[in-house]
């Protein structure tokens, strides 16, 4: 699949907003690296979440650290403001 964001897309993210099937959400890394990781939601488990990567062979997610607590996700992003071309919803 073609990686739906690029490095250096700048993105809206709503907080805390609630989750589902299909939803770009971003959290800080699990593994402890001081960043955030954007991944979409493709299983709801109680109150976690596992996410997956758009590009599966070179993507670092829950095949690799496993679900998200749902209160460890920042937000939903919803919007790329960034750069200038690549702009509109994110789907």
């Amino acid at each position: 699949m073609e990686p739906t964001l690029k490095a250096g897309d700048r993105l809206l993210v709503l907080r805390r907003s609630t989750l589902a099937l299909g939803d770009i959400v971003a959290f800080e890394d699990p593994g402890g690296e001081e960043r955030l990781l954007v991944k979409r939601v493709v299983e709801v488990i109680g109150r976690a979440v596992v996410v997956e990567g758009d590009n599966r062979g070179s993507s670092t997610d829950s095949r690799v650290f496993g679900p998200v607590e749902a209160g460890a996700v920042i937000g939903r992003a919803v919007y790329r403001y960034g750069p200038a071309g690549r702009t509109g919803l994110l789907v």
